[in-house]
């Protein structure tokens, strides 16, 4: 898989959406399967989708679909297939199994999420808890390597013969070494938040706030920072520019009568998308704390996205998810984009005394953003 990734990644996209799912929202998920297959330095030679309510329990896609998928890729010399979607043990397997002879693989959503996020790492923390997100994704998938390793025999990459219990299979050995693995780098995880808590502990004795920046991947999180705080971190028009945390300092006037200055700490995290795993969110949970334990959030939405509703919806789920009970401020991103009937619909739609619309590439309205971070803390 790895000597793949170094050649030219020439893929074959496939979703599956419900019967009822609109010709809009279709669009929507496959020009952001295509933006993951870009963002990671592939090319996509062909896009398909199917309209049924079950996927194929084997393939995903059924048999006679795929004999048109793997008829097309030899056609377009495609070398990979990425399902938009998660899938189960099996099907990965079968896949896989039909494409060997054509020198192809399949692949699924968040394999290529993780490949991604691999490509982004930039601390030790994020490169843990992205090998410990691929382990927890692949370990379902556990028998197929054992049977491989059956074909292969023991010394086949795994060491000694001392290491293997009577009437031990290959698979329940990689499944002992896997999870001896994830002990190992939970472990380590849990130093870094230990450490982060240690710091959070002492900015709370400074009496310096913090303020999370949350939102739907490529939503403006970075861009907003960056001239915020004049913290010029990676603010990539691409999905998933930012992985982990960057913090930076924002200066407020409190008082312009006694000239008074607050200082106040922004953390923008990892970015959300739809139909994360849980057991994905779980795994970045310690990068995530920081939000978590901040006294307010700013939920950065573009406003020129169609989908608004639904991105704001997943956001909200997934931060429920991991327990973040702290009050969420709604900022309106990229308000450059509409005319004046449309932000006059869409403040109609959200009429929240709190909400936010600025423009950040415009630096538009900036002013009350710090307006609403006084107001809140």
């Amino acid at each position: 898989m790895e000597d793949r990734d170094q050649k030219q990644l020439r893929v074959f996209l496939v979703d599956i959406v419900t019967k009822d799912t609109s010709p809009e929202l279709l669009e929507d998920r496959m020009k952001e399967l295509e933006s993951l297959v870009e963002t990671y330095g592939g090319l996509v030679i062909l896009k398909k989708f199917q309209r049924k309510d079950q996927p194929d329990y084997q393939t995903y896609v059924g048999k006679g679909k795929l004999e048109e998928i793997m008829a097309d890729m030899k056609r377009l010399d495609a070398n990979v297939l990425i399902v938009g979607n998660s899938l189960k043990p099996s099907q990965i397997y079968h896949l896989n199994e039909l494409f060997r002879p054509m020198k192809a693989e399949a692949r699924d959503r968040v394999d290529l999420i993780l490949k991604i996020f691999g490509k982004h790492a930039e601390s030790m923390e994020s490169r843990l808890q992205i090998e410990l997100s691929a382990i927890k994704h692949m370990g379902p998938r556990i028998y197929r390597m054992g049977m491989e390793l059956s074909k292969q025999g023991w010394n086949a990459g795994w060491g000694k013969w001392a290491m293997r219990g009577i009437g031990e299979t290959n698979t329940e050995i990689m499944k002992r070494h896997l999870k001896e693995k994830v002990r190992k780098i939970e472990k380590e995880l849990e130093q870094y938040e230990r450490m982060r808590k240690l710091h959070r502990e002492g900015r709370i004795r400074k009496g310096m706030p913090t303020v999370g920046i949350v939102g739907y991947t490529n939503t403006g999180k970075s861009s907003l920072l960056n001239v915020m705080t004049k913290k010029w971190i990676l603010a990539e028009n691409k999905l998933f520019a930012t992985l982990g945390t960057h913090v930076g300092k924002l200066y407020i006037m409190k008082n312009p009568e006694t000239g008074e200055w607050k200082e106040i700490l922004l953390n923008d995290t990892i970015w959300f998308i739809r139909d994360l795993p849980p057991r994905l969110i779980k795994a970045f949970s310690s990068t995530l704390e920081d939000s978590i334990e901040s006294q307010l959030l700013l939920h950065v939405i573009d406003a020129s996205d169609p989908f608004i509703d639904e991105r704001i919806e997943i956001v909200n789920h997934i931060l429920d998810t991991i327990g973040a009970k702290q009050k969420r401020i709604m900022v309106f991103n990229k308000i450059d984009l509409l005319d004046k009937s449309q932000l006059a619909e869409l403040k109609k739609h959200f009429p929240q005394k709190e909400n936010v619309w600025i423009s950040v590439k415009d630096t538009m309205n900036l002013e009350d953003i710090k307006t609403a971070i006084i107001s809140n803390i």
